[in-house]
Parts: structure tokens; C-alpha cells; sequence
């Protein structure tokens, strides 16, 4: 944590919105904070996230996923792997008015995902518990996220069949992944690389942006 970040999660989530430049209201910062609970409270049992500490979670956690935000294109979003919900539910709070669904082939997380969007209420929130490579939805998405992908290699390869036409991948990756871009595979361009600076981490984060070269 930065010196200059107060030792409270709610204060440390207020801040980070306001460096973030997102226009989030106090009843969304409350579910924000309301998910942050849950995802403490169920991380003791399900083993979520390796990350235990609230003050670390919501930079960690919550302020890397809402840095994301400005850069989703259209209605439709699908977070795979979504895990604990991440960046999907802290998206689907900010951005009431886009849909988000959420797929991971753990069944312990999809039950805490259900969990979440019924308490937090999230009605523009689906969860799927399903394999990437057996999930066909009846409606394609604009903007397809990932946090924990292997590589972007594996990331194309495992999620260009679910983009609608004109859609993006949007890959959230750490330092500059120079080697994983070399290895993307034919049929993909990279549109945009973006350096993210995420209130209260010192370290690197970077957006790939890449679509289907059509």
C-alpha cells in the first residue's frame, strides 16, 4: 500500500474511485463493499483468492478490476474464468446498464458467484458454470474479458467463437507481455495496449486489446 492510502477499506475504495475518475454513487462504493465482504467471508472456506487481507483485496481486487471500466465496448460481456468474480462483479456494479456474464468450470466459485449476485442483487449478472470449450450461448458478446489466462495465445484460441461481429478481447495482463504478443497466432490483430494505473499498486498493469483480423 501506498503511504499515502488510509487504513480502511471503505475510505481506500472512495479514494481509488475518485483517482480512477468513475462516476460511482455511495450505493454502488456500498455493494462494492458489500462483494468485498462476502468474498472474505467465503474466501475462509472456498479459498477464492490468496489474497486475505480487506485493504489489500480492494486494490488488489476491486480497484484493478474497475480500472478496466472505460475500456469495454458494447452491451454484452463475458468475464471467463471469472473465478471469484473478478473483474466481472465489480464491472457489473459500476455498469448497470451493460450485461455481464460470468463462466468458470469450478463449481465451489460459481456457487459463491450465485451467491453474490442474489445478495448484491446484480440483475444485469449471469453465471455459468460450464468448461470454455463446451460453453455456446444463445447470443454472442461485444467484449470478452480475462484475468487469469495462460497466455494470449490461449486466449484467442479459446474464446474467438463467442465474440459477435465487431467484438474485442480485452486481456488484463501485468508487465508488458512482449513474448505472448510474438507467439499470437494468425487471424488476430492487436488494437490497443494500454498501461493501467491502478490507485495504490506499484506495480505494472497493462490492457491488451485484440480482435479477429477481418
Amino acid at each position: 500500500m501506498g503511504r499515502n492510502h488510509p487504513a480502511d477499506p471503505a475510505a481506500t475504495l472512495a479514494q481509488g474511485i475518485a483517482a480512477l475518475g468513475l462516476p460511482l454513487d455511495a450505493a454502488q462504493q456500498e455493494r462494492l463493499l458489500a462483494y468485498l465482504a462476502l468474498l472474505v467471508k467465503w474466501n475462509q472456506a472456498y479459498n477464492l483468492t490468496a489474497i486475505r487481507h480487506p485493504l489489500a483485496m480492494v486494490t488488489k481486487h476491486l480497484l484493478d478490476s474497475l480500472a478496466v471500466q472505460p475500456y469495454l465496448y458494447g452491451t454484452r460481456v463475458l468475464d471467463v474464468g471469472s473465478g471469484a468474480g473478478l473483474p466481472g462483479i465489480p464491472l457489473a456494479i459500476a455498469d448497470p446498464a451493460r450485461e455481464f456474464t460470468l463462466l468458470d468450470s469450478n463449481g465451489k466459485k460459481t456457487r459463491f458467484l450465485l451467491q453474490a449476485k442474489g445478495e448484491l442483487r446484480l440483475s444485469n449478472l449471469s453465471v455459468v458454470h460450464s468448461r470454455l470449450e463446451q460453453y455456446r450461448p444463445g447470443q454472442l458478446f461485444d467484449t470478452v474479458t480475462a484475468r487469469a489466462f495462460a497466455s494470449l495465445a490461449d486466449m484467442v484460441a479459446g474464446t474467438a467463437h463467442l465474440l459477435a461481429p465487431g467484438g474485442s478481447l480485452l486481456a488484463m495482463k501485468g508487465e508488458y507481455p512482449q513474448d505472448e504478443l510474438d507467439a499470437l497466432p494468425p487471424g488476430f490483430v492487436v488494437r490497443e495496449i494500454i498501461a493501467l494505473t491502478v490507485p495504490g499498486l506499484e506495480a505494472q498493469r497493462h490492457l491488451v486489446r485484440i480482435a479477429p483480423d477481418v
